[in-house]
């Protein structure tokens, strides 16, 4: 973007020759174009041409104001790769100037429109000035709706990562790291509900996750013993949540029941059974 002291360094090196109002809003408009990186490769009646050049080299000012009431500029400047070329009109409309900005390469999208008034930004008394600072009032406000109206919006957005994750039209999902956990269960199970939906959870060897749970889990070691210094449950680690497996006192659902026995002498346990924690043997 252009700054207030770059756009009147180059009014000033410009020199221009001001016939009405008008010309002095129009000209520092060309100005804040210059001072933001542009290059004028036409102006006056090639501007209104049915076929405004897109390219070429670039041009000095004469017949800028040769037209009544109209002022047409074609500006060409490279920008992250891509090359842009805006056309922008003015047009005298009583005690405004209303501008209009257009890009050449995609003239499919909606033209830019500013409205600006003389008496916000034109010295009433100027035709006596002694300096290009005098013509004008309030420059920095106009310097700044230049910016913010044509330019900040004509321009491409610059391309930026974002802290949400999305790059190159993907969704990086972040994973939090919860393989620090203790006692050699699986991070995913119902005793650590993370991480979140969608989480394909880990298994170890001979350890299930969530519901399923196999004989060598260590979960079975100790479960449903108080630990002696009153932290909670033996087998469990700090925190955890804890689903009984049957009603508290209850005879027969004590939780040392499904420990898996050792088989009998001389005995072996069932072929489709085999695989259980308490099985019938044979």
């Amino acid at each position: 973007m252009a700054t207030e002291s770059s756009v009147m360094a180059v009014i000033r090196a410009s020199r221009p020759s001001f016939r009405n109002p008008h010309d002095k809003l129009a000209f520092a408009i060309h100005a804040t174009f210059m001072a933001a990186g542009h290059s004028l490769i036409a102006t006056g009646r090639p501007a209104f041409s049915d076929q405004p050049p897109s390219d070429g080299p670039e041009v000095a000012m004469e017949g800028w104001n040769e037209l009544e009431d109209s002022y047409g500029f074609v500006y060409s400047k490279s920008h992250q790769g891509k090359k842009m070329n805006l056309l922008v009109k003015c047009l005298a409309v009583d005690d405004a100037l209303m501008v209009d900005a257009v890009d050449l390469g995609e003239p499919q999208k909606e033209p830019l429109h500013l409205q600006i008034n003389l008496k916000d930004y034109v010295s009433e008394d100027s035709n006596g000035m002694s300096n290009y600072g005098e013509a004008y009032k309030n420059f920095k406000g106009l310097v700044k709706i230049i910016n913010d109206g044509i330019l900040a919006k004509a321009e491409p957005k610059a391309e930026t990562s974002s802290s949400s994750g999305v790059r190159s039209g993907r969704s990086e999902s972040v994973i939090p790291d919860v393989t620090s956990v203790g006692h050699g269960l699986d991070p995913s199970s119902d005793l650590y509900p993370s991480p979140g939906a969608g989480v394909l959870p880990f298994r170890g060897p001979n350890i299930g996750g969530d519901m399923l749970v196999g004989p060598n889990d260590p979960r079975w070691s100790g479960l449903g013993q108080v630990s002696p210094s009153g932290g909670g449950v033996l087998g469990l680690p700090p925190g955890a949540r804890y689903d009984p497996i049957g009603p508290p006192d209850v005879p027969g659902f004590e939780p040392g029941r499904f420990v898996r026995a050792p088989p009998r002498s001389g005995r072996r346990p069932h072929p489709d059974l085999e695989h259980f924690g308490d099985t019938d043997y044979i």
